[in-house]
């Protein structure tokens, strides 16, 4: 793969500010991962981008929905339809939604009944511990679907004896609380949560005055129990359910109208895991057994309409040698995806009704090498065997060269894969027919990384330039006059996505901390000569949070969020010549006041768009205007 000449400048730069001579002998502050790698490592051990989210930074801020988290992590476009709970699609460095795997505690959790994406608003922020994010490819990690990344979503464990109970309410009669209690003795631990929220949301339309509500119940356990010193066993599941309102375009004009409405949502993620690990050996033995299901129904005037539903299982061995200066990792997987749908037939197309089911077996090795005190060496890659596909092959190749305690040099080239999606292969209702003839994407990256820490060890700043091709991109927007209906088709030639992200983080004083990013990235689609610009994808986009420590009992957050300005597609009464339309930039600024009122009992007061920013993420869709909100947690 060739990358561009822009990106082999910046990258001589980055080697020519390396060789610099800095007077500071500060060293990065190490973080533990465990997405980048088969076996957890230091922050500092990997090539990739990673972002790490703590679970109290989302609490202090009063965060309601994980989206607005993401927006900070550099490379991350958001597009909501709507308010709390809508659908929200996340593009990971110029890709499509469905190429970024999301995991919660390890578990893959993209719906393969919703075309492969992680449908967000399914997602609580309660006992959220960190979100690890991991940018580039990772299939020869993870597989499929993390073409373009992955986040993990890690759920708090029982860490102590104790209980807390918390509740927010706030703008358009929205109510959040909830309350977990854990135990920890000597070998066992023990944590489990319950979470509510609900809200009576605002018009998502741009006419009419009918509000769009949601609701979420999620109930969460996270349990492990050390058999003897050689054999630790953990269980996770997670499973929530709720409704969301929507609007819908019933006369065809391109536009939202008023509806009535809904989809449910029934959802669960569940682990088991044994690790072994023999006391006269540097081997580790890990056996996972995972699921995943999905139920969705729409409703209109309350009566059920379509169905969907999916169901993942994965059975996996993980075997890992780390001794000295090397690790070594082999995994075993076999994984089942089972598909079904229930609908009307529309138009007299096709009939909608259908089950299909879908296996896969993996094999992946990784291999990690220090051949010197500053230079750690990766290599990863992947064999599947799918039963739709056949066979396919993805790898990773990273390297990490430390010029001195405060600095280092990263980079990565890898080879990712995405498999079509059931909806693309078979269709889905009104007038979208499946193409089973439909092969999967692939994609080849590079990305090259300079991360500094100055200001003795407590400024972080990571500068990063990505390109990556993608062939064979499926369009699923193809309109076959013949049949006034849409389908899928791989595209001829490559697509490419280039870009810059940009991060500085850490402590200003003893008092203020500061978190921004700023990201530039270039997402073109080509199909044989035809090179247009991707759509829901901002050229530019940047943040920018201060934490300010006003005293030890009240602390402030403040985070400014801009989305440069970006093309939708709008579907006019004649859907053969469908138009791109301008979504203008703006800037969403929200501020968020902590204060300790004991030991056990903290108050949460937010607001959220100051401005009042009256914008659109998705052409057609309103978003929420401004809002606020008060809290109480208190600590048994």
């Amino acid at each position: 793969m060739k990358v561009g000449s822009n990106y082999k400048k910046l990258g001589v730069i980055l080697f020519l500010v390396a060789n610099l001579s800095f007077a500071q002998s500060n060293q990065i502050i190490d973080e533990i991962i465990v997405s980048a790698s088969f076996t957890p490592i230091d922050r500092s051990e990997t090539g990739n981008s990673v972002t790490i989210i703590d679970g109290d930074l989302i609490r202090d801020r009063g965060v309601i929905n994980i989206s607005q988290i993401l927006r900070d992590v550099p490379g991350f476009a958001v597009s909501q339809s709507g308010g709390y709970g809508a659908q929200t699609q996340i593009r990971a460095r110029g890709a499509e939604a469905n190429h970024l795997l999301v995991l919660i505690d390890g578990v893959e959790a993209n719906d393969p009944s919703q075309n492969d994406e992680f449908v967000w608003g399914t997602v609580s922020i309660a006992d959220i511990e960190r979100i690890e994010v991991i940018r580039g490819p990772q299939s020869a990690i993870s597989g499929s679907d993390a073409l373009a990344g992955k986040v993990n979503i890690i759920t708090q464990s029982g860490k102590k004896n104790g209980a807390q109970i918390y509740s927010q309410v706030g703008s358009w009669n929205t109510h959040n609380s909830g309350f977990n209690f854990s135990r920890k003795d000597e070998g066992f631990h023990f944590r489990a949560g319950f979470s509510r929220m609900d809200s009576d949301g605002d018009n998502i339309s741009r006419d009419g005055n009918e509000d769009d509500g949601y609701q979420n119940t999620t109930m969460n356990i996270k349990s492990g129990y050390i058999v003897n010193p050689q054999v630790n066993v953990l269980v996770t599941a997670r499973k929530s359910d709720g409704r969301v309102d929507y609007d819908s375009d019933d006369n065809f004009d391109g536009l939202v109208e008023d509806q009535s409405k809904s989809s449910d949502f029934d959802n669960l993620t569940a682990k088991i895991k044994t690790i072994y690990v023999p006391a006269d050996g540097p081997w580790s033995h890990n056996f996972t057994i995972a699921e995943s299901r999905f139920d969705n129904a729409a409703y209109a005037d309350g009566i059920r309409g379509n169905i969907t539903a999916s169901e993942k299982s994965q059975l996996q061995y993980l075997g890992s040698y780390i001794a000295d200066s090397q690790s070594f990792s082999i995994l075993i997987e076999k994984e089942k995806e089972d598909w079904m749908q229930r609908g009307d037939i529309a138009y007299g197309i096709y009939d909608p009704n259908q089950n299909r089911t879908r296996e896969n077996d993996g094999f992946a090795l990784e291999y990690r090498y220090e051949p010197l005190n500053n230079l750690t060496l990766g290599f990863s890659g992947r064999y599947e065997d799918n039963s739709e596909f056949g066979s396919s092959t993805s790898y990773r190749s990273e390297f990490i060269y430390k010029r001195s305690d405060a600095m280092r040099i990263r980079g990565v080239i890898g080879k990712a894969i995405k498999n079509p999606t059931f909806t693309e292969r078979f269709g889905f209702y009104t007038n979208f027919l499946g193409n089973p003839s439909l092969i999967p994407e692939e994609s080849v990256s590079t990305e090259l990384g300079l991360d500094y820490t100055f200001a003795e060890n407590l400024i972080d700043m990571t500068f990063t330039v990505f390109d990556s091709d993608l062939e064979n991109e499926i369009n699923g927007f193809v309109y076959d006059p013949a049949t006034f209906a849409y389908t899928s088709a791989n595209m001829s030639g490559r697509s490419n996505r280039q870009g810059i992200e940009v991060s500085v983080s850490g402590e200003i004083s003893n008092v203020l901390s500061i978190n921004s990013s700023y990201t530039f990235v270039k997402s073109d689609q080509q199909d044989g000569e035809t090179i247009t610009r991707e759509i829901r994808r901002p050229e530019q986009m940047a943040s920018l949070g201060l934490y300010w420590v006003l005293s030890d009992a009240i602390n402030i957050s403040m985070n400014a969020q801009f989305v440069g300005s970006q093309f939708d597609t709008f579907y006019p009464p004649f859907p053969q010549n469908p138009e791109n339309v301008k979504l203008a930039d703006h800037t969403l600024v929200d501020i968020a006041i902590n204060y300790k009122m004991s030991n056990k009992m903290s108050l949460l007061f937010k607001i959220d768009n100051l401005l009042n920013d009256n914008y659109e993420e998705v052409f057609g869709y309103k978003t929420l205007g401004i809002g606020a909100s008060v809290g109480l947690r208190y600590q048994m």
